[in-house]
C-alpha cells in the first residue's frame, strides 16, 4: 500500500488547546497505553500530557504525525489513543465535481449541458461548516472510471475497535462512470496513513442498489439489492475492513431490491436491518417490511412488517444512537416523509405495529423539495442534504430531543465548488 505524503487542506476537527476535561473511567485492561519508547513522546512533557496533546490532532494531521517517530506512530495506532480521543462528527458526502462553468451564472446550464456528473468524497464538517474534499480514488481499474466514484456507491465509516470513532472510510459497489456495468469493488480510506487502498471485490452474484451499514468491530454488511438480470436478491455478506476479508451470511427469507440498510444497538445487541425493499415481479412496488441480522447470534430474525408504510422508499431511511433525549444511548430511526423529518424508536421499528413514527420536525422549505440525503449524527441530532431553491447544495442540522423537547435547525451553505449534487451520505466519527 502506498501512503501519500501529500497534505490536503481540512477542517479544524477538535479543540487544539491543552485544556484538560474530565474523562469516564474505563477499566484498566481495556485501556492500557503502548509501551514507551526510549524517548519521550513530547520532550519536556509528563506521559499523560503529551498523550492529551496527541489526541487533539485533527484527522488531517494524522499521516504526517504518524511519520514523526516510532513512538508517535506506535500511539497513534494504539486502541488507547482511538479511546483518549473525541470523535467530532463529520459528513462523508458523495458529491458531483461542479461543472466547469461554476463560477459564472451560466453554472445551472452548464451542469445540464454534460448529461452527466463524475463524483468525489467530500468531508463536511456541521460545527465548523468547512467543505473538504479527499484525495480520488486510486485509477486501478476497479470501477472508479479514472479516480472519480463510482455512481450509485454505497459508503460506510468503520473503526478498529469497539469505540465510536472511525479509521477507515469504505466505498462500496456502484457502477462504473464510463461502462454504467455495475462493479464489485471496494476501496479503503485510512485516516491514519491519508491513503486508499483497493479492498478485496464484494462476492458475487455482482449488485447494484443493496443495503449496506456499519457495525462495531469494523464490520461491513450488505444485503439484496439486484444482480445484472435485474433479479431482486436475498443474499447478503459481510466484511472486515482489518482483515480485508468477506464472509457469507445467511440469506434473507424474501427479496429485497432497493432496500436500505441500518444498524440497531439496544439492550438485546446490535442487529443489522435491512429495510423495505421489493421482489422481482414487484418492479419497484415498494414492501414496507424488514429484517434483522443478529450479529451475535449470526441469523436472520422475522421478517417483520409495517416497519414503513407500504409503498414507501426507504432511500432515506438512517438510525444513530443518542436520540431518545439528552445521554441516551437509545438507536432512533429517521426518515423523510412528505417535507418531514419523522423518527421512531429504533428497537420497535423491527416490531410489527410497534413505535409508531412521529414527526420531529418541518424540513426547512428552501430544500423541503429536492432534499437527497438524511444522515443521523446521534446525540439529538440529524443533517438533512439537499439542494435549495436556486440550485446550491446545503446541510441543514436538526438538534431535537434536549431537556425542554424542543428542534431547531441549524443552515450551512456549501460554497460554490461544494455545489454540486449529494448522491450518498453516511456520519464518520473522527
Amino acid at each position: 500500500m502506498s501512503i501519500s505524503h501529500k497534505m490536503i487542506p481540512t477542517p479544524n476537527t477538535g479543540d487544539h488547546t491543552l485544556t484538560l476535561t474530565p474523562r469516564k473511567q474505563e477499566p484498566a485492561a481495556r485501556l492500557q497505553p503502548p509501551p514507551q519508547a526510549m524517548d519521550d513522546l513530547i520532550p519536556g512533557l509528563p506521559e499523560d500530557l503529551a498523550r492529551e496533546c496527541l489526541a487533539r490532532l485533527g484527522f488531517d494531521q494524522l499521516p504526517t504525525a504518524r511519520r514523526v517517530s516510532r513512538a508517535w506512530k506506535s500511539e497513534l495506532e494504539s486502541p488507547f489513543h482511538h479511546r483518549l480521543r473525541r470523535p467530532r462528527p463529520l459528513l462523508a458526502l458523495a458529491q458531483a465535481h461542479p461543472p466547469l462553468a461554476a463560477f459564472g451564472p451560466a453554472r445551472k446550464y452548464a451542469a445540464a449541458a454534460t448529461g452527466h456528473h463524475s463524483y468525489r468524497l467530500v468531508l463536511h464538517d456541521p460545527a465548523g461548516g468547512t467543505w473538504t474534499p479527499l484525495p480520488p480514488l486510486p485509477d486501478t481499474g476497479g470501477g472508479g472510471g479514472g479516480g472519480g466514484l463510482p455512481l450509485f456507491c454505497r459508503l460506510a465509516a468503520v473503526g478498529d475497535g469497539d469505540g465510536p470513532a472511525a479509521t477507515k472510510l469504505v466505498v462500496l459497489g456502484g457502477w462504473d462512470t464510463e461502462t454504467w456495468a455495475p462493479t464489485a469493488a471496494v476501496h479503503v480510506y485510512d485516516f491514519l496513513t491519508g491513503a486508499w487502498r483497493r479492498g478485496v471485490d464484494m462476492p458475487p452474484p455482482r449488485r447494484s442498489f443493496f443495503a449496506c451499514a456499519a457495525a462495531a468491530g469494523g464490520k461491513v454488511f450488505v444485503a439484496g439489492g439486484h444482480d445484472e438480470e435485474k433479479n431482486a436478491l436475498r443474499c447478503a455478506a459481510a466484511y472486515d475492513a482489518a482483515a480485508d476479508t468477506w464472509v457469507a451470511l445467511p440469506d434473507m427469507a424474501r427479496e429485497r431490491d432497493e432496500p436500505r440498510g441500518v444498524a440497531i444497538f439496544d439492550a438485546a445487541g446490535e442487529r443489522f436491518v435491512a429495510v423495505g425493499g421489493y421482489a422481482t415481479e414487484a418492479q419497484g412496488r415498494f414492501a414496507g417490511s424488514a429484517e434483522a441480522f443478529d450479529t451475535a447470534a449470526w441469523t436472520w430474525g422475522p421478517v417483520r412488517e409495517r416497519v414503513i408504510e407500504d409503498g414507501a422508499c426507504p432511500r432515506t431511511c438512517c438510525a444513530a444512537a443518542g436520540g431518545g433525549g439528552a445521554g441516551s444511548g437509545m438507536t432512533m430511526m429517521y426518515m423523510l416523509d412528505g417535507g418531514r423529518v419523522m423518527v421512531r424508536d429504533g428497537a420497535a421499528g423491527e416490531g410489527e405495529g410497534g413505535g409508531a413514527w412521529r414527526e420531529l420536525a418541518r424540513v426547512p422549505e428552501d430544500v423541503r423539495e429536492a432534499a437527497a440525503e438524511v444522515v443521523a449524527i446521534g446525540d439529538g441530532r440529524v443533517a438533512v442534504v439537499g439542494a435549495c431553491l436556486g440550485g446550491e447544495q446545503a446541510v441543514y442540522v436538526l438538534s431535537h430531543g434536549g431537556a425542554a423537547g424542543t428542534s431547531s435547525w441549524t443552515r450551512n451553505a456549501a460554497p460554490a465548488e461544494f455545489a454540486g449534487h449529494v448522491q450518498a451520505a453516511c456520519c464518520v466519527h473522527i
